[in-house]
């Protein structure tokens, strides 16, 4: 079989992993020379642990399987399994992260209250005030600004896979078959359109009321640490963003807490894992209204700072990087993605919103089989 892939994020190139596993030719097309959206602008986390019971959490955690197995075979992933503490300061959050712990699904997430001497045994880089952590050991972290360069270097090894990048598909021809702004028709016996928050032009063309939309964020990143940051770190305002700890603990906590004001106007929660060269990428921002703004806002990284230096108990080194991203989510936020036929042997898989690094390999595990690749 002959597969089309069209995007190179990490949704897409897990797609052609999967076909090329299979035994199949892939044919990968890529509108940069290189993936640069959401993909390689994101935390690199592979995070079970916030994630809804029922479809979100199975498919978080058959994707945190198959990280596993796809980070032995390509090193260069940079897989780790370091796992990740949401630290906690006051009985309100505390609350919540026993209400987490007493979840039917709390064994399966890897769930564990820990007192702050277990968590700094656990991470001793957090020397902030702690009145306790929730640990989650199946939450994982690989490199996303490597991550596709990697599994594309372990794909073309394979000898049935070619990649263009630097090419733009213009139009699906009949079935089976897209055009790209070169003038060259591509035809195989499958085609898989993975556009991430690229939603208009041709997908427009095929899907006219897409029941997707865009968010967009922003992120930093630091100098080296000097120190190892063992797991990802999570502050409590995550308890606010992910399905996993709704329920009256949280009510109370929002009660009783409200976010300060920059935070609550950006949607924010404070997330932090170390890179390979030591340095830390920390966030994020949710904006969904568009049009987005052109610019970063200052007010949102000091507030990060702020929590992360209340955490670790000493100033971040120098922030070296700040960005925005945009990524594709269903409108419908329960779902994991929208997986549709726009033409006969042609599909788009998109939608899988702040997911798309985690649940990536398990989304196109599960396109691969209701294909019958």
């Amino acid at each position: 079989m002959r597969v089309i892939v069209v995007g190179a994020g990490v949704l897409g190139t897990m797609h052609a992993w999967q076909a090329v596993q299979r035994g199949h030719e892939v044919v990968h097309i890529e509108r940069e020379a290189e993936a640069r959206g959401a993909s390689v602008r994101n935390f690199g986390l592979v995070w079970v642990s916030g994630r809804a019971a029922g479809e979100e959490l199975e498919t978080a955690l058959r994707a945190r399987e198959l990280w596993e197995e796809i980070g032995a075979a390509v090193p260069a992933l940079g897989f780790r399994a370091n796992g990740s503490l949401t630290a906690v300061t006051d009985e309100t959050e505390l609350a919540v992260a026993r209400a987490a712990l007493a979840r039917p699904d709390a064994a399966a997430r890897g769930f564990a209250l820990l007192t702050p001497d277990e968590a700094r045994a656990l991470n001793p880089a957090l020397r902030g005030d702690l009145l306790g952590a929730l640990w989650c050991e199946r939450d994982a972290a690989v490199e996303p600004r490597t991550a596709q360069r990697a599994l594309k270097d372990a794909l073309l090894a394979s000898g049935r896979y070619t990649f263009l990048g630097g090419r733009e598909v213009r139009e699906v021809v009949g079935e089976r078959a897209v055009r790209d702004d070169h003038g060259e028709l591509h035809t195989g016996d499958a085609v898989v359109l993975c556009t991430g928050a690229w939603l208009g032009g041709l997908v427009r063309e095929l899907v006219a009321d897409l029941p997707v939309r865009r968010v967009r964020l922003q992120m930093m990143q630091t100098a080296p640490l000097g120190e190892k940051l063992t797991t990802s770190v999570a502050d409590a305002d995550s308890f606010r963003y992910y399905p996993a700890y709704a329920g009256a603990g949280l009510d109370a906590m929002a009660a009783a807490k409200p976010q300060p004001p920059v935070a609550a106007e950006h949607r924010m929660q404070l997330l932090m894992v170390q890179r390979a060269d030591g340095g830390l990428t920390i966030g994020d921002t949710h904006e969904y209204a568009e049009p987005f703004s052109f610019d970063v806002v200052e007010d949102p990284y000091e507030h990060l700072t702020a929590v992360a230096e209340a955490l670790l108990g000493r100033p971040l080194p120098k922030i070296r990087h700040r960005w925005a991203g945009v990524y594709a989510q269903c409108v419908d936020t329960t779902r994991v993605v929208h997986r549709e036929r726009v033409r006969d042997g042609v599909w788009l898989v998109t939608g899988p919103g702040g997911r798309g690094m985690t649940c990536s390999p398990a989304i196109a595990e599960t396109t691969a089989d209701a294909l019958e690749w």
